[in-house]
């Protein structure tokens, strides 16, 4: 049986305009520490304002930098820890 010993709550904020979605995203861990990133979305001018989808897609850049961004940061703990270079982190 599995015990869940941590969690993460990522938050998201989206500030918009009529064809422009920025999306912020944040997760602090449980140190602390936080790892923040941000995504954006553009709407061509012919295409239907879908507000929602701007921010599906802003959303899923921020979350994307923000896994980039933790990978990163646990190689280097990696790398700390053992004094040596470890193999890149692939997603």
């Amino acid at each position: 049986m599995m015990h869940t010993t941590v969690g993460w709550h990522v938050e998201m904020e989206f500030t918009e305009d009529d064809q422009h979605t920025k999306a912020a995203a944040m997760v602090r861990l449980p140190d602390g520490s936080e790892v923040r990133a941000h995504g954006h979305a553009s709407r061509h001018r012919t295409d239907a304002n879908q507000p929602r989808v701007g921010e599906e897609i802003a959303g899923a850049r921020a979350l994307n930098e923000l896994a980039m961004q933790l990978l990163t940061k646990a190689h280097e703990e990696i790398d700390q820890a053992s004094g040596r270079t470890s193999h890149p982190i692939h997603v």
